[in-house]
């Protein structure tokens, strides 16, 4: 499988090889929680909240440091056909995601900052048009950021409880060609499907890839990473003006 040059190539929406869809973030999404966010990454758009409860899981007791989790789910309406609802627990899939955007935001959090106390990350998807699990870890990271800035004013937490950014975005190859945050027809057609999250100073959080059909070589890898992480720079670039703007509210 040989990767297809980039340039002057444009995909079925009209983005090149290395764009992402258009993205928007909309904080205090939900007027309830410690911190949210509605995030659009093209088609897809996920309710990210975050809540401090009190008290920590029995096996993080006596500790010193507080704990943080994630819940995924996607909504009825959220695809083209209805998805119902999981009856007692979550499907496989949304257990997967929901260990995923836990991981994710972790890796920037100082638990020691938080005392007895979790912080529980609830990501429900609106509507499904690729990248879901991606765009939870965005959305996430700025409903986290603003629940840390009032935690620490109502005494929930200490300062600097999130020491970085972090950011995810999908890479893979379609119809040949390496290219950037894939949509549902992509994805559903990709012969190589990645998953990449990043912190703000570059490192890896993780990296899911996945051949479809034919293995993947050295070079499409390294192009796939290049894209993303182009990509998650563009978003922590978002993301930092979105906490920037509601600051100055």
């Amino acid at each position: 499988m040989t990767a297809k040059p980039a340039e002057k190539f444009r995909r079925h929406d009209g983005r090149g090889a290395n764009e992402l869809r258009p993205m928007r973030f909309v904080p205090d999404f939900v007027r309830t929680a410690d911190g949210s966010c509605l995030i659009e990454m093209g088609g897809t758009r996920v309710i990210c909240t975050a809540c401090f409860v009190p008290g920590v899981p029995e096996w993080r007791k006596n500790s010193g440091q507080g704990w943080m989790t994630a819940e995924y789910g996607m909504l009825p309406a959220s695809t083209s056909q209805r998805k119902v609802r999981p009856a007692v627990k979550p499907d496989g899939r949304s257990v997967e995601i929901q260990r995923l955007i836990g991981r994710a935001l972790r890796s920037v959090v100082d638990m020691s900052k938080l005392a007895d106390n979790t912080i529980y990350l609830d990501c429900d998807v609106l509507e499904a048009d690729g990248g879901t699990r991606t765009a939870a870890i965005n959305g996430a990271w700025v409903a986290l950021a603003l629940a840390a800035g009032r935690g620490r004013t109502l005494g929930k937490c200490k300062a600097d409880l999130v020491t970085g950014g972090v950011a995810a975005v999908s890479a893979g190859i379609v119809g040949g060609r390496a290219v950037l945050d894939l949509d549902y027809r992509e994805d559903s057609g990709a012969a190589v499907d990645m998953n990449v999250v990043m912190t703000g100073d570059g490192r890896f959080v993780e990296v899911q890839g996945t051949a479809e059909h034919e293995p993947f070589g050295d070079s499409q890898l390294a192009g796939m990473l290049a894209l993303a992480r182009k990509g998650i720079r563009d978003i922590l670039r978002h993301q930092e003006l979105t906490i920037k703007a509601d600051r100055k509210k």
